[in-house]
């Protein structure tokens, strides 16, 4: 049984970022396209993606860890169930992305410069 909700919640999950995704983007000016990719056969651990435009990227359930994203347009982006441990967001813009918890920014690094959405708090580990 526990698998049945599981599976329908997971759902239900999915269908609510998908339209809070699209609302998003839709008031962004210069986001054109949903920006998707199947996280299953992606490999974003490590990854250098310094200074890129990955506004309204789906990164659900995505293994990020370590990955390099200092300087990096993160607004509207899906973060829900994303590994974030020791990601490099050192200057990104994080204002608008969703479903990101305290937890993954806690594990994460950053500096004073990293623009956090209004229910982040900027951990204290993270360099001035």
């Amino acid at each position: 049984d526990l698998v049945m909700y599981r599976f329908s919640s997971n759902e239900l999950l999915t269908l609510a970022s998908d339209f809070v995704r699209r609302n998003t983007i839709d008031k962004m000016p210069g986001v054109r396209k949903i920006k998707e990719f199947d996280y299953a056969r992606a490999d974003w651990m490590g990854k250098k993606l310094k200074g890129k435009d990955l506004r309204a990227t789906d990164f659900r359930g995505a293994y990020l860890i370590a990955a390099d994203m200092r300087n990096t347009d993160l607004r509207a982006v899906n973060f829900i169930g994303a590994d974030l441990r020791d990601v490099n967001f050192s200057g990104a813009d994080l204002s608008t992305s969703m479903f990101l918890t305290q937890m993954q920014i806690n594990s994460a690094k950053g500096n004073v410069k990293t623009t956090l959405p209004s229910h982040i708090h900027r951990p204290s580990h993270w360099i001035n």
